[in-house]
């Protein structure tokens, strides 16, 4: 339902994303993470019409961004991480205005259908003006699904609500997923690896991961980390735990419970139970762990040294802007002479 071949965008000299290609099935949730100005946004108003490619392809259930930009918008709803909502009109004024300018048909109805979608019946004749960011919020996703639209593009879709609404909207977003392809931006590490089929990690306008969250932790990580705990004393186990062969590191998180850490492709767990049980320990947790998908995206995304050429082109432009700002004392010396 999306497909993305060598997308790039340029604001001047600046390259907002860079070649980038992806894709999203109907039926799945794919998680688009990265830091603040890495290319999320600007890709999301790509795929939405707001904007053109500098170069690359794009379609949207199977339409083209660029030559089919009319048939793409029916099929899209969008959510921008920054509503655009009119404060004098209620709720329901405001759903049926946008209703009507998508010419849709028993528009009351629809109105009605995505307030019930989005628990907002009881807000329809509140004015917009009057709600907190977290109900205008619902309102915006309400507006993206009033033409039931095939692909949802949702930029940030959580932010300011309440951990109860949280939940609710994290719940609609995975039942809209069954029968719709979703895009979901997100900073909330957590929300994606729980809602998420797949995440598409992206970086200074790169893509630099994509794979489901449990692939991405065993990809990442290289060697395997488990956790174990006994009752009662544990004086001597640390020794017991590091000296099993294929064990590389060892920590105590407290007083009962370790972290191990093992040489890639070797599961040790039958030999470390053996050792702990046979000096007589009682163990009563041995499990594996991952990298939690925060790790992953730190480790993805941590700061590398600008490229030379880069660094050149900032240079050459701070010396135009001061050359361009002593110009004018100039020519008023100039003048007064």
């Amino acid at each position: 339902m999306i497909q993305v071949e060598g997308l790039t965008k340029d604001y001047g000299l600046r390259r907002a994303i860079d070649g980038i290609s992806f894709h999203a099935s109907k039926g799945e949730i794919l998680g688009f993470l990265g830091p603040n100005g890495a290319g999320k946004t600007t890709t999301m108003r790509i795929l939405t019409g707001y904007m053109p490619p500098t170069s690359g392809k794009a379609s949207v259930a199977g339409y083209d961004v660029i030559e089919r930009s009319l048939e793409v918008r029916r099929r899209v709803g969008y959510l921008p991480e920054t509503v655009p909502l009119y404060p004098d009109m209620t709720v329901f004024e405001y759903l049926k205005f946008m209703a009507d300018l998508r010419h849709l048909s028993q528009v009351e109805d629809k109105v009605d259908d995505v307030l019930e979608l989005v628990h907002m019946e009881d807000r329809a004749d509140g004015y917009i003006a009057n709600l907190s960011k977290g109900m205008r919020q619902r309102v915006g996703l309400a507006q993206a699904l009033l033409h039931q639209p095939e692909v949802l593009i949702l930029d940030e879709p959580t932010i300011g609500l309440d951990p109860a609404q949280i939940h609710e909207v994290r719940d609609l977003i995975q039942d809209l997923g069954r029968e719709r392809t979703i895009l979901l931006s997100t900073h909330i590490l957590s929300e994606a690896q729980q809602v998420c089929n797949r995440v598409l990690i992206i970086n200074k306008g790169k893509i630099v991961a994509e794979d489901s969250p449990e692939n991405l932790r065993s990809r990442i990580a290289g060697s395997q980390r488990f956790r174990l705990a006994v009752l009662g004393e544990t004086e001597g186990l640390e020794k017991i735990i590091r000296d099993v062969p294929g064990i590389k590191t060892v920590a105590a998180n407290d007083r009962s419970v370790f972290e191990f850490e093992t040489t890639p492709g070797q599961d040790v767990r039958p030999l470390v139970s053996r050792a702990v049980v046979s000096a007589g320990y009682d163990l009563v947790e041995l499990y594996p762990i991952g990298l939690s998908l925060e790790e992953i995206f730190l480790q993805l995304t941590r700061d590398e040294p600008r490229a030379p050429e880069m660094a050149e082109v900032d240079d050459l432009l701070n010396t135009a802007l001061d050359e361009q700002l002593d110009q004018p004392e100039e020519d008023a010396s100039e003048l007064k002479g």
